[in-house]
């Protein structure tokens, strides 16, 4: 089965993604580092302390808006599908590209589920509580939560993998492709 990511082009020039993608990007990409940093932060505190429990249910929360804003970015996607990538990106490149990107769709839905098991355990009714009072539904399979660890990891290796191909297109070997993600810009190298 062809992949149209990987077989189509936008010829010798990039085509930028709409604004409400871009938006959503760099949106989810914020709230990602941010739920890293919380991940370990609360981690480190000790167990019972409410500075412990603050940063919790802050991870929660953020865990929940990463999943709906997934969620929301799967639908756009598949109702308006991403522009191809330039002739000259390399077809190996294109893949990798392609399927780094799914991995992370996959990521921001299975790390908020997972991190809905794990907490499925302690929750109210099957809901558990996140900031301002608000409440949001479980997964009442607690198996699932032995995965959380794992997939953040996972997540941290593809952040870094995704940072150093954005810088490497911008700066390193360039071409169109460097303008499809704004603030990017496509450059005359490649």
């Amino acid at each position: 089965m062809a992949d149209y990511m990987v077989q189509e082009t936008s010829g010798t020039r990039a085509i930028r993604y709409a604004g409400l993608v871009v938006a959503i990007h760099w949106l989810s990409a914020a709230l990602i580092l941010s739920q890293i940093y919380l991940g370990f932060a609360f981690a480190d505190l000790p167990k019972g302390s409410a500075e412990r429990a603050e940063l919790f249910t802050l991870h929660k929360t953020v865990g929940v808006v990463i999943l709906l804003l997934a969620l929301g970015r799967l639908a756009v996607r598949l109702i308006d599908a991403p522009p191809p990538y330039p002739a000259s990106f390399p077809k190996w490149e294109r893949r990798v590209a392609v399927w780094s990107h799914r991995l992370f769709y996959f990521l921001m839905i299975a790390l908020p589920v997972t991190g809905l098991a794990a907490v499925s355990k302690k929750a109210v009714g099957g809901w558990t509580e996140l900031v301002g009072g608000s409440w949001f539904p479980v997964v009442p399979i607690p198996a699932l939560g032995g995965a959380h660890e794992l997939l953040a990891f996972a997540l941290i290796g593809l952040v870094v993998l995704h940072v150093l191909a954005a810088l490497k297109n911008q700066f390193l070997t360039g071409g169109p492709v460097a303008g499809r993600m704004p603030p990017f810009r496509a450059t005359d190298k490649g």
